[in-house]
């Protein structure tokens, strides 16, 4: 334990210096690194910020698993090879962060071609759904592998989405490989448990530079880092371990997926647009604009800072509401699906209240001086 302790250690502290020398350098590099947009629908800053914080993630985590491999080399080379899957999909985002001239379509080419090679390598695939409709499937070769790239592209999207508010998507990762380490650590399997802990100290290393202050962002490279490896460790799980629910990793990811879900038929049987197009009413959106009224009007930065910084606790909340249940439930479908059922009808109760301005009172975070 204090060796593993350590290479934690060693991940945090290598992810928030190389976050901390980006923000420190930003002059030299804003013309490449920066988010310069700053009129988009979900743009919440006032200065161009670094949103390269996925390079900090990843060299945290691969010195952490590079630490772990001389303790336990077996686990090493797994995790290592983990990471080295992850890296069509971290590049394919943080080229995007660079050139911004990177198209969706490219970088899901790039997402997918991470996942099929976790699939190949590492066994990567969900030959189980307790689905009925997708079991028949699932049981295929072919099918199985089709399963765990559309899982991998679902939720790398997802987190993707929800990385609208400084340490929004990065504290809702953590809560998530939280819920995933303790359940891996329950049935004996340490390499997954010890993959989402180093994770967590990388993210963490960065989050501090993050949240409340927002120095720096994820960017695409960090949302899709996050999200590929958070989606391969649920589907190794479950692959190297029968007694897990095929439905604990859904549960688990909850927030971000029911998020996307709803977000594709808000946009496409609602408002008729493409299902990919962004705009400014996603639900972490909403609580920014409806919910927290603390200095609204104001163009004051440190105003706008802390109004930010207030609203992605709101969304802690939430993931970790669906975390929960399914850390206690990790291995009974059916009470993980009756949880994954309550959880998308609070979400889409909650979110038209929100929308048709009757939001619950004691939600709703004023100024302190009114």
């Amino acid at each position: 334990m204090p060796l593993l302790v350590a290479c934690l250690s060693l991940g945090l502290l290598t992810s928030m210096l190389v976050g901390l020398l980006t923000v420190r350098s930003s002059r030299l590099h804003a013309g490449l690194s920066a988010d310069h947009d700053l009129s988009g629908p979900q743009k919440f800053h006032r200065r161009p910020v670094p949103r390269v914080g996925g390079v900090a993630i990843s060299l945290g985590f691969s010195a952490a698993a590079l630490s772990w491999f001389f303790i336990q080399p077996e686990q090493g080379r797994f995790i290592g090879a983990l990471w080295l899957c992850s890296l069509p999909a971290f590049l394919g985002g943080l080229w995007e962060d660079l050139t911004k001239r990177v198209s969706p379509g490219q970088r899901m080419m790039a997402l997918l071609a991470a996942a099929l090679l976790a699939s190949l390598w590492l066994g990567g695939t969900i030959d189980r759904t307790d689905i009925f409709l997708l079991d028949p499937l699932a049981q295929t070769l072919f099918g199985a592998v089709l399963l765990a790239l559309f899982v991998v592209a679902g939720v790398t999207n997802s987190i993707n989405i929800i990385d609208g508010f400084n340490g929004l998507a990065s504290m809702c990762t953590m809560i998530m490989l939280a819920g995933l380490a303790i359940v891996a650590w329950t049935v004996g399997d340490s390499t997954i448990a010890v993959a989402a802990l180093l994770l967590i100290a990388a993210t963490l290393g960065l989050f501090m530079l993050n949240y409340p202050l927002g120095l720096i962002f994820l960017g695409d490279g960090g949302a899709y880092f996050l999200g590929f490896m958070l989606a391969e460790l649920g589907i190794l799980l479950i692959a190297r371990n029968p007694g897990v629910s095929p439905l604990f990793p859904l549960v688990l990811c909850a927030y971000p997926v029911v998020e996307t879900v709803f977000s594709m038929y808000r946009r496409k049987v609602l408002r008729g647009q493409p299902m990919d197009a962004p705009d400014g009413v996603h639900l972490h959106s909403l609580i920014y604009r409806r919910l927290i009224r603390w200095a609204m009007g104001s163009e004051d930065a440190r105003e706008l800072v802390r109004r930010n910084s207030l609203t992605a606790p709101y969304l802690w909340v939430a993931c970790a509401l669906a975390v929960v249940p399914a850390v206690i439930w990790w291995n009974h479908s059916a009470m993980l699906a009756v949880f994954l059922l309550l959880f998308v009808v609070t979400y889409v109760a909650l979110y038209w209240r929100i929308v048709r301005f009757r939001t619950p009172r004691w939600l709703v975070r004023r100024h302190l001086t009114t």
